[in-house]
């Protein structure tokens, strides 16, 4: 039981990590305002966290396959907390493009980690389920983290924003440093112990052959880079939604902060539903009644893929309840096949290597944090709605289903052969 407990502390990072990520997107008007930004200036400074968050994934991914998730994330979290705060008291766009740069380098551990201690804490056939509640959890942070950064920003101004979700995350530091311990070092009933060992979860170690050989090995295989780049697909349109969705609804559709805060939330509450529902319970569920794991994920992981579609037909009405339900349908698609990409490293790396995998594809995932948020930017900018630019994000998700079907294969643990021959010993 304790590892579900343990699951929860994980998803509730990744809310407040997500209300960090959010808020900047919630106050982006009165900043606008403020330092008189275009909508592509807008775009940059909304990509700033992803420079250092992309370019700090393959070093945390070897830091966390050699000294674990726990350390790792205690250090980030009260870096990303203090990064949170400095926002808030800095003046001048620079000092708040410096602060984003931060908080992206010091929240890169969180979706890497969060895969890593699911591995070790989670048996393959809860695998689903146990990846889909910090995924969801990314979701729901828009449902609640939205309308909450909205209302401290029309009561407090745009600083407000930051200092709220500062203080939440010392909160979750404090939480995270006392709760927080690998399997090994907690006290684990004998069942439930039994159920990890027998189970397939991931075991506590370094890979051998050493961090170099082990990402060349990787880097060279065709499952790694079919699930990389549909995962890099998802990723575009999630970003494009994530830092531009208040404010299409304060430009085209002509809402206030307040407002587009609570429309905001309606599509991310039906994501967080469909993450959990149908990414995490419905296939563990499908995979314990005996249907093959590999089709069960894959069909399902497709299926999300193609409901995001629905990105496209929402370009092309300027009814905000109409454009709102199709981008429901576009992200609820989106978020459940979201937790069985995540899910996926942990069940096809090589011994020792799931962090190394997971920062590959998390790497690749968040550079589109930075290209989605300025194209975006630069598209509206320049065609003067975001017709063109949900066009773009449509025209990626099928270029990601493709690398889905045609390289992913069946999904099973790849050996090494460092594996091999550390056995010939």
């Amino acid at each position: 039981m304790k590892r579900w407990w343990i699951g929860l502390l994980i998803g509730f990072g990744i809310l407040i990590n997500y209300f960090d990520r959010t808020n900047l997107s919630v106050a982006q008007q009165p900043i606008s305002d403020l330092y008189h930004l275009s909508s592509g200036q807008m775009g940059i400074i909304l990509s700033s966290f992803g420079w250092s968050y992309a370019l700090f994934q393959i070093p945390v991914g070897a830091l966390l396959d050699k000294i674990g998730p726990k350390w790792l994330v205690r250090i980030g979290t009260l870096l990303w907390s203090l990064a949170t705060l400095m926002t808030a008291v800095v003046s001048g766009m620079g000092l708040i493009l410096l602060s984003r740069i931060i908080l992206g380098a010091a929240e890169a551990p969180a979706f890497p980690a969060a895969s890593k201690a699911t591995g070790y804490w989670f048996p393959v056939r809860e695998r689903g389920l146990a990846t889909s509640i910090f995924d969801a959890a990314a979701k729901f942070s828009n449902v609640i983290g939205t309308p909450l950064i909205a209302w401290a920003v029309f009561e407090w101004g745009w600083k407000g924003g930051f200092w709220l979700t500062g203080v939440l995350s010392l909160v979750y530091l404090v939480l995270y440093w006392i709760f927080y311990r690998d399997p090994k070092d907690a006290k684990l009933s004998q069942k439930e112990a039994d159920l990890l060992r027998e189970g397939g979860a991931q075991k506590i170690g370094t890979a051998p052959g050493g961090y170099g050989k082990n990402l060349a090995f990787v880097l060279s295989q065709r499952k790694i880079w079919g699930l990389t780049l549909g995962f890099t697909a998802y990723g575009y349109t999630f970003y494009l939604f994530l830092t531009w969705l208040p404010g299409y609804l304060e430009k085209q559709m002509h809402m206030t902060i307040l407002k587009s805060g609570w429309y905001t939330a309606g599509p991310w509450l039906v994501a967080t539903l469909t993450d959990l529902i149908i990414g995490g319970w419905l296939v563990d569920h499908l995979i314990k009644r005996g249907h093959d794991s590999t089709r069960v994920r894959k069909t399902i992981l497709v299926i999300g893929m193609i409901l995001g579609l629905a990105v496209i037909p929402a370009a092309f009405t300027n009814n905000a309840n109409v454009a709102v339900i199709f981008i429901a349908i576009a992200l609820g698609g989106l978020a459940f096949s979201a937790p069985i990409g995540w899910s996926i490293p942990s069940l096809i790396s090589p011994r020792g290597t799931v962090g190394t995998v997971g920062s590959v594809i998390n790497f690749f995932n968040n550079l589109m944090s930075i290209v989605a948020p300025i194209v975006t930017g630069y598209v509206v900018q320049f065609t003067g709605s975001f017709e063109s630019a949900f066009i773009i994000a449509g025209i990626v998700l099928i270029l990601g289903i493709l690398c889905y079907v045609l390289m992913l294969g069946k999904i099973e643990p790849i050996r090494s052969p460092f594996e091999d021959a550390e056995t010939a010993k």
